[in-house]
């Protein structure tokens, strides 16, 4: 019988990308999404094809209204910084950053995962394609780890949680063609900050310019720009 794993899946891209893997590994996955009040809220219907696709056993939408608190460019009224370059990218923590985001995700994750008995969990972070968010670092997860397993009766009784992080030492270019070697369909992911209400990516953002980069070091054009552009 197969272990199960509960599976963080914005609709982006690296999410798509660890589920893709979960499943290689053999997991039985679950997948889990988070409506929270987030400006790019297409993502979550192509997180709904996602889990289809990828035939997740079952798949959530949790609702965690993040606007009371604002604070970011993706939940309050601010503007999506637009065609930064890579040492702006890198010089400081941007305003797309939502307070304890990954946080509050992986605090869900862990309920749903005690209540199913799964001792695995997969979060699509990454540290080294990224836009300098805190909780997308190797020691944040490791913190989290060792709070889970002190928190729950499952950790208590010795059988310790895994939080996976498949993609975390990964460029943007690499985490594309393992998705690609895994049949992901990219065209069915939304990385854009700041996207169309149909999704069509604006292209500008910090994400839409890491992901377009991602694919041209791997001689590709994006998916989901040929969908929108023709």
């Amino acid at each position: 019988m197969a272990r199960c794993a509960v599976v963080l899946l914005s609709g982006g891209l690296d999410s798509a990308t660890a589920l893709s893997i979960a499943r290689a590994e053999g997991f039985e996955t679950y997948a889990m999404s988070f409506d929270y009040g987030q400006r790019h809220r297409v993502e979550l219907q192509l997180a709904g094809e996602q889990a289809r696709l990828q035939k997740a056993s079952k798949h959530i939408s949790v609702m965690i209204d993040l606007r009371q608190f604002g604070g970011s460019a993706l939940t309050d009224a601010m503007e999506v910084p637009k065609d930064r370059s890579e040492s702006e990218m890198e010089s400081e923590i941007p305003i797309t950053y939502v307070p304890a985001r990954n946080t509050v995700f992986l605090s869900y994750a862990l309920a749903w995962a005690e209540v199913l008995g799964a001792l695995d969990i997969f979060i699509g972070v990454n540290a080294v394609d990224y836009s300098g968010y805190p909780d997308c670092r190797p020691e944040f997860i490791s913190a989290y780890e060792e709070m889970a397993n002190l928190a729950t009766k499952a950790g208590v009784e010795g059988k310790g949680l895994t939080i996976h992080t498949p993609l975390i030492d990964l460029r943007k270019s690499e985490i594309i063609a393992t998705g690609l070697a895994k049949g992901v369909d990219y065209s069915l992911t939304s990385s854009c900050y700041d996207p169309s209400p149909e999704g069509k990516p604006c292209r500008r953002c910090d994400s839409c310019q890491i992901r377009e980069k991602g694919f041209a070091m791997l001689g590709l054009t994006d998916p989901l720009v040929k969908k929108f552009e023709g």
